[in-house]
């Protein structure tokens, strides 16, 4: 135990936000809020960081302090044992947050709690003594961090007390159980008199009324919660629902009101936000301050929210319209960057840094990628520079797509099922390829969302799945001009199969293009012209404008010398995975790379792919919040750009004081250091060490040059391609593997069609 705290307390000092001076934060303009007093919404920590450590244990409230905006206030969730003694769990029942259940595995008892049998390990059962010598606490959401586990005792309320939170919230939610079996939160608090206790919330009615008097001399905050409006307050056997309706009589005992997050913004079948109810308004007219709970990074909400939590936390406190007065959450640190950081952060405002935000697609996080509501969005969005992956038709279009392959991002597998061939030169897997078809069938599909984390049922913006339309490398170069984008990005791969195998001159058509539009005879936009393949960076060379960009599509741990001079032969920059920079086992950030700072040696610029915002993609280190993953790239690595698909998420950081660690101000926002969480845990908890990346080396930069274009038609006389080569014997079960495949995915496209 004590390795353990020594170690926790060197991981928050690497880790912690940057608190400022009270000088600083006087510094900045007042933000005007519309809360009931006028003051910024509190945040208040359920259980400390309850998102990463399990609930109420000391480095969880110690990480919530450190990590969070100024004024942080604690929330501890009140049981009571069998001696009277007060813990901060989350549930009367010890099984789902402690190591209860292994110690006395034939303890379970049934109670009947607020009308409903519940079965269990009840704290009641347990004197103060048995809890703190045996169990420890576990995490009790199972996809958050298991690896501190019994390494942690149970807290009492006198214990977080104690550490001196800035302020201290006690939600009491079963009273009439406890008062029941003969124990009394009521006459708990009295015996603490109730120091230190700034809010006290419940529930139920009977129990606030029954402290009102001593909460008042003791100017402590009283609270009542509401729960499911179709559940029964206990002391007046009405639905929630319906004391909804007299909120009046609720500012007779509470001085607020704390209700789950749909009652303010409540979300339709399809998981999208309706409108806004009048709670607030309501609740604010009669005198009452609005607590919203149910807060988390790692929980999916709504689609409208694009997977960012800051997004959903600027909903409730800055919509132009009204502001809750404080919001409950597992991740202090992300709510309070949100409202510290992010509101009232309108118009164009300029940029910290140099960082470029590039996107990926556009912004293919919110429709289908490489259309042009994907590229609007971007612009919309504030994005540097927007992408073009260039695809070419059968009949010789250039056009922006993902890839060669229209299986996963258009309807192709409903229309052109027959079309699928194998192509092992471009992909393993069998797909129908844009090569394959000509411009008028392409435009004949339909474009589709991708969802990279479909098996884990994270979808993206599915009322917009099949929105825009496809776009030609010539519309977008001339969308790029018309909104004065900062750059463009042109991706360019397969331009030797291309070449040889279909007579399809890509880097012709993208230099043609280019031209045509003059982007290669200005210095006012960026051209990047991004490849795997030297060969075909090597083709502009003569264009001094353009910077070239060495795409890096595997994982590396370093970068010799003669890898990066070679590098430096072709490209003016790399695009790296972000495990080359910061490499992750099993979710945690195990450690960093130099490959940022060799490359810098050489003035070789570094950009970092692909940046998402679901939070499964997103390491634990990174607070499953996309934002600290982007601090932890620009601010940490230094790299100078971002290749993201939701560009709304990078730029709301860049734009914000507190991505500045140079200015003078009251928190910022800091990157993680890799390797220090996972070092807090014993050892026998961590993930296996995996083996290191390997270096780049300089043979895999190095290309053959690119094949001069086929002629099609002279070689089979037809114009119409060369003829498709007919199986080979011993071919038929490949051919039926095909079949199986392609019907496989067709059914797949059909159920995400419906």
């Amino acid at each position: 135990m004590l390795r353990f705290f020594i170690l926790f307390s060197l991981f928050l000092h690497s880790c912690v936000a940057a608190l400022k001076t009270p000088a600083a934060a006087a510094a900045l303009p007042a933000k005007k809020w519309l809360t009931l007093n006028g003051q910024e919404p509190a945040v208040v920590a359920r259980g400390g960081f309850s998102g990463l450590f399990p609930e109420s244990s000391a480095p969880a409230n110690d990480m919530a302090v450190s990590t969070s905006s100024p004024g942080l206030t604690m929330l501890c969730n009140l049981q009571m044992t069998k001696d009277g003694v007060g813990l901060c769990l989350s549930d009367i029942r010890l099984d789902n947050a402690t190591t209860i259940s292994s110690l006395f595995p034939k303890a379970q008892k049934t109670y009947k709690v607020n009308g409903q049998d519940l079965k269990g390990w009840f704290v009641l059962d347990y004197d103060a003594d048995t809890i703190f010598s045996n169990v420890s606490l576990v995490q009790n959401i199972f996809s958050r961090p298991s690896i501190f586990d019994g390494q942690m005792p149970v807290s009492a309320v006198e214990d977080v007390l104690g550490t001196k939170p800035p302020k201290f919230w006690l939600s009491v939610q079963y009273d009439a159980f406890y008062m029941e079996h003969k124990l009394s939160a009521a006459e708990y608090l009295r015996s603490l008199r109730f120091r230190g206790i700034n809010v006290i919330s419940s529930p139920e009615i009977g129990f606030l009324k029954s402290i009102g008097m001593d909460a008042g001399r003791a100017k402590t905050k009283l609270i009542f919660e509401f729960k499911d409006p179709e559940a029964i307050e206990p002391t007046t056997n009405k639905k929630y629902s319906e004391l909804q309706q007299n909120l009046a009589a609720i500012k007779a005992f509470a001085s607020g009101v704390l209700v789950p997050k749909d009652y303010i913004w409540p979300l339709d079948s399809a998981k999208y936000l309706k409108p806004a109810t009048t709670f607030v308004a309501d609740a604010h007219k009669a005198g009452l301050e609005v607590y919203a709970s149910g807060f988390a990074n790692d929980m999916r909400t709504s689609f409208n929210y694009s997977y960012d939590p800051s997004t959903e936390y600027l909903q409730f406190v800055d919509n132009g319209e009204f502001s809750v007065d404080g919001v409950i959450t597992d991740f202090p640190p992300t709510a309070s960057q949100a409202i510290t950081c992010f509101s009232h952060q309108k118009g164009n405002l300029p940029k910290a840094g140099h960082a470029l935000v590039i996107t990926h697609n556009g912004a293919s996080g919110d429709y289908p990628g490489c259309t042009d509501l994907a590229y609007q969005k971007a612009i919309d969005d504030g994005a540097d520079v927007i992408d073009c992956s260039v695809q070419m038709s059968k009949d010789g279009i250039a056009f922006c797509h993902d890839a060669a392959d229209l299986t996963a991002s258009t309807t192709a597998m409903t229309t052109f099922m027959s079309r699928a061939t194998s192509v092992p030169e471009i992909q393993p897997t069998n797909g129908i390829f844009s090569f394959d078809l000509t411009w008028a069938e392409i435009q004949s599909l339909k474009p589709q969302i991708e969802n990279p984390f479909t098996s884990t049922g994270f979808l993206r913006n599915p009322a917009n799945k099949n929105a825009g339309k496809f776009t030609t490398l010539a519309d977008f170069l001339e969308l790029s001009k018309e909104k004065a984008v900062t750059g463009v990005l042109i991706n360019i791969e397969n331009a030797a199969y291309l070449a040889s195998k279909k007579g399809l001159g890509i880097v012709d058509a993208v230099k043609s293009a280019l031209t045509n539009s003059t982007l290669d005879k200005q210095s006012t936009q960026k051209v990047l012209i991004q490849s795997d393949d030297s060969s075909v960076l090597s083709g502009f060379e003569a264009v001094p404008p353009y910077t070239r960009v060495l795409s890096i599509d595997k994982e590396i741990g370093d970068a010799p010398k003669p890898s990066v001079e070679e590098i430096k032969k072709h490209a003016d920059a790399v695009n790296l995975m972000r495990t080359s920079l910061v490499t992750v086992s099993q979710s945690f950030a195990t450690g960093k790379t130099n490959v940022v700072e060799e490359m810098h040696k050489a003035n070789i610029s570094v950009y970092v792919s692909v940046l998402r915002n679901e939070y499964i993609s997103i390491a634990f280190d990174y607070f499953s919040d996309p934002t600290v993953e982007l601090a932890t790239f620009i601010a940490g690595s230094g790299v100078d750009g971002v290749i993201t698909e939701f560009p709304a998420t990078a730029t709301r950081y860049l734009r914000s004081p507190c991505s500045d660690l140079n200015k003078d101000q009251p928190y910022a926002i800091l990157p993680a250091e890799a390797g220090a969480l996972l070092s807090v845990a014993d050892k026998e908890a961590q993930p296996p060490a995996s083996a290191p990346n390997p270096p780049l080396d300089a043979k895999d930069v190095i290309d053959p040059p690119l094949p001069p274009v086929a002629n099609m038609a002279s070689s089979n006389g037809t114009g119409e391609g060369p003829p498709h080569t007919p199986p080979s014997s011993g071919t038929g079960a490949t051919a039926a593997n095909l079949s199986l495949s392609l019907l496989a995915m067709m059914a797949l496209g059909l159920l995400y069609t419906a």
